[in-house]
C-alpha cells in the first residue's frame, strides 16, 4: 500500500508539501498541487479520512450558502443535502446570503479559516473571479447555479431547456400574447440569463413577438405574483398566458386572478417552475417545469464528501433531467 513518503518520492516534492496539498493548505502553488495529485493517482494513494479527523484536519462539517431558506426550492434542496451528509457522518451549516455580496464573502471565509471542510453554493452573488479565489482553501461545488467555468464542479439543470419547454407548451396551446417573469435581470449578466435565453429562443423559433411591457424582472414570491397580475389588469392590451420563474409566483398570479374574477386557464394560462408541492395544492393545479431537487441535493452532498475525503478527486459537471408537467392551469 502506497504511503505519503511514496507520493513525495514520485512527485519529487517534500513530505511536508505533500501533506499540505492533502490537507488543502492555502500556500501551495497550483503546479505543485498538480504534481502531488498526479503522483497520488499513479500510486492509487488515498488519505485515510478517519486519521485526518483524529488529527483535526477534517471538521466533518459542510457549509451550504442559499439566498433564503424560506424559499421552498432551497429548503427542499438543503434537506436533501443534510440528510445525505448525516448518513455519511457529516453535519451541515446553513448560511443565508439574502443576495448580499458581503455576507457571501463572510461565509466563504469560514472555508479559509477551516471552520468548514467545504462549501456548496446554490447561488453566486459576487463576481466569479472573487468566489473562485477561495478554491485554494478547500473544495467548493456549485449546485443549481451556472457559471461558465471549468475549475469548480457544478450540479445543475438545463434552465434554458426548462423555459423553452414552458413557452413552447403555451404556444402549442395557441397563445401568441405571452408574459414572462424572471427571478433575475433580463441581460447577459443576470441570474436568470439561461431561462431568459430559453424564453427568447422559443418565442423566436415560433415567430411570436416579445412585448417588453409583459416582461417582469426580479420576481420571487407569492406576493410578487399577485402584484404582476395587478399590473396586467391595468393594461388595455393584456397577455393570454404567463410563464413564471417559480411556482410561488405562479400561485400568486392564480390567486389574484381568481380574486379579480378571472378564470384560469380560460382568461389567463399560467406556467410555473420547480414543481413544488404547492403546484398540486393551488386550484387549478399548476402546469410547471419539474426540477429533481432531491436528486440535486443528494448528488451535491455525495460529491462534496468525496472531494473532502479524496483531495485528488475531481468530479465532472453533472446536468440532471428537467421536464414539463402539464396540469389544469394551461
Amino acid at each position: 500500500m502506497a504511503t505519503i513518503s511514496d507520493v513525495a518520492k514520485l512527485s519529487g516534492l517534500s513530505k511536508t508539501t505533500v501533506s499540505r496539498v492533502i490537507n488543502n493548505h492555502p500556500y501551495v502553488s497550483k503546479d505543485k498541487r498538480a504534481q502531488v495529485y498526479e503522483a497520488m493517482e499513479q500510486l492509487g494513494y488515498s488519505p485515510n479520512p478517519a486519521a485526518r479527523r483524529l488529527r483535526g484536519q477534517i471538521t466533518t462539517t459542510i457549509g451550504v450558502i442559499v439566498p433564503k431558506i424560506v424559499n421552498p426550492f432551497f429548503s427542499h434542496l438543503v434537506n436533501a443535502i443534510e440528510q445525505t451528509a448525516y448518513q455519511k457522518g457529516y453535519q451541515v451549516l446553513i448560511f443565508q446570503s439574502y443576495e448580499d455580496k458581503n455576507k457571501e464573502i463572510a461565509f466563504l471565509n469560514l472555508l479559509k479559516t477551516r471552520q468548514v471542510d467545504g462549501i456548496i453554493l446554490t447561488s453566486i452573488e459576487n463576481k466569479w473571479e472573487v468566489v473562485a479565489d477561495y478554491q485554494q482553501y478547500g473544495p467548493m461545488i456549485l449546485c443549481n447555479d451556472y457559471i461558465n467555468q471549468n475549475t469548480v464542479p457544478m450540479i445543475r439543470l438545463d434552465q434554458a431547456k426548462g423555459a423553452f419547454l414552458g413557452i413552447e407548451h403555451l404556444i402549442k396551446q395557441g397563445h401568441q400574447k405571452i408574459a414572462y417573469c424572471t427571478g433575475g435581470l433580463f441581460d447577459e449578466e443576470g441570474k436568470g440569463k439561461d431561462r431568459n435565453n430559453g424564453f427568447q429562443k422559443a418565442m423566436t423559433q415560433s415567430g411570436v413577438n416579445v412585448n417588453p411591457q409583459w416582461i417582469f424582472i426580479d420576481q420571487h414570491s407569492i406576493e410578487d405574483g399577485r402584484d404582476v397580475l395587478r399590473q396586467l389588469l391595468e393594461m388595455t392590451n393584456r397577455p393570454t398566458a404567463i410563464f413564471t420563474g417559480s411556482d410561488e409566483v405562479a400561485a400568486g398570479v392564480i390567486m389574484e386572478a381568481k380574486k379579480n374574477g378571472l378564470t384560469v386557464p380560460r382568461d389567463l394560462a399560467v406556467v410555473g417552475f420547480d414543481d413544488q408541492p404547492l403546484a398540486q395544492i393551488v386550484e387549478p393545479n399548476l402546469t410547471t417545469i419539474r426540477q429533481p431537487v432531491n436528486l440535486m441535493g443528494t448528488k451535491a452532498s455525495e460529491r462534496m464528501i468525496q472531494m473532502i475525503e479524496e483531495p485528488h478527486f475531481k468530479p465532472e459537471h453533472e446536468q440532471l433531467p428537467i421536464e414539463l408537467v402539464v396540469r389544469s392551469s394551461t
